[in-house]
């Protein structure tokens, strides 16, 4: 027997055989099969199809639900403090669960999965991630989709080296571009429903151009405060960039997982009997972990609405082991400025007892 090229064992002239295949082959001249884990026949996939992607966010998703604001971007400024230990408990390759807008890209780009689900009970918040995916699958770099993103012609001067206090200055001197906003809205459009065919409504459709209209209009204020240039320019407890637009590496860590198909928005209640569930059994049957929760600070309002143990049922149905971890946001007591502070919890511990059926 000779090994291939690829280090995968081969019989004579034929091609490759799997470790796995030729295990196979021995067993069963002994007359024994082996049992072979999840982990040995089940992976998740390198990407999504179109229809692939769509499909799940049509069969995970509930009902459109309520909540009092938009949240088109995140209010907690200090959200990047816990990286430093959560790259510690985590691992990288598996399942990363959020909520809400951007902020999950700091933490998918912190934690490296192999496919992030973002979940809320708002379907705006579904349109806000069709949006973003769209911006970064047609973005070259950081500076092409904050160019489209904030509707201002890219400044000279910028290279992969620029930090993101650098970008949000560069680009804080340079007036909104109306002409620009209607061709970003244009290219959005055209790359979801022409190059993705994602059969979009035309009510979806308007959400997004609410959406992107919100930035051209209000530009970094999106949220008076904190503002989007706070979030990026913002440093964990170490003093380190951690942002989503902190590196063009991250950046294009993050681009390649949307152009494959793997950020998926999912409309969805935590407390809801539906979309965690769904998404737990996608993740078993193709062998994944889940890595990373965030849950901002959803759970109050769980526990105000009597739906915290259904929640608790939900993530206990979900695969896990004791190295997934939630991250959590609570409100700051110390009136530091920052207004939550977040932190982290062992998913496995914290559900344990709870009835997943």
């Amino acid at each position: 027997m000779i090994g291939g090229g690829d280090g995968s064992p081969m019989v004579g002239n034929s091609r490759p055989v799997s470790l796995i295949t030729v295990i196979l082959a021995v067993c069963l001249i002994a007359g024994a099969a082996p049992a072979l884990t999840a982990r040995d026949t089940l992976e998740l996939p390198a990407r999504l199809t179109d229809q692939e992607f769509w499909a799940l966010i049509v069969e995970s998703s509930e009902p459109d639900g309520y909540f009092r604001s938009d949240n088109l971007t995140s209010n907690e400024l200090g959200f990047q403090a816990v990286i430093p230990d959560l790259l510690g408990r985590t691992k990288p390759g598996r399942a990363y669960l959020g909520v809400g807008p951007e902020q999950n890209f700091t933490y998918i780009t912190a934690v490296r999965p192999s496919i992030a689900i973002i979940f809320d009970i708002r379907r705006g918040n579904m349109l806000v991630q069709l949006m973003y995916k769209a911006l970064f699958e047609l973005a070259r770099d950081r500076a092409d989709f904050m160019s489209m993103l904030f509707a201002r012609p890219r400044p000279a001067g910028l290279s992969p080296e620029s930090s993101a206090t650098e970008l949000f200055a560069a680009f804080g001197s340079v007036p909104p571009n109306e002409a620009l906003y209607k061709k970003t809205l244009d290219a959005i459009r055209v790359h979801l429903a022409s190059t993705r065919h994602l059969p979009i409504a035309p009510a979806d459709i308007s959400g997004i151009e609410y959406v992107l209209s919100t930035f051209y209009y209000r530009g970094y204020g999106v949220r008076s405060w904190p503002t989007y240039a706070d979030l990026m320019t913002a440093t964990d407890t170490r003093g380190a960039s951690r942002s989503y637009l902190a590196t063009e590496s991250g950046f294009a860590f993050l681009k390649g997982l949307q152009s494959r198909n793997l950020v998926v928005p999912v409309v969805g209640d935590f407390g809801g009997p539906k979309a965690i569930r769904a998404i737990s059994r996608f993740l078993k049957g193709h062998g994944a972990i889940v890595s990373t929760f965030y849950l901002s600070n959803v759970e109050q309002y769980l526990v105000g609405d009597g739906k915290w143990q259904t929640f608790c049922g939900n993530v206990a149905a979900l695969p896990l082991d004791q190295s997934s971890t939630f991250i959590r946001s609570s409100s700051a007591a110390d009136r530091t400025g920052r207004g939550f502070v977040s932190s982290l919890g062992i998913m496995a511990e914290e559900v344990r007892g709870c009835s997943q059926p």
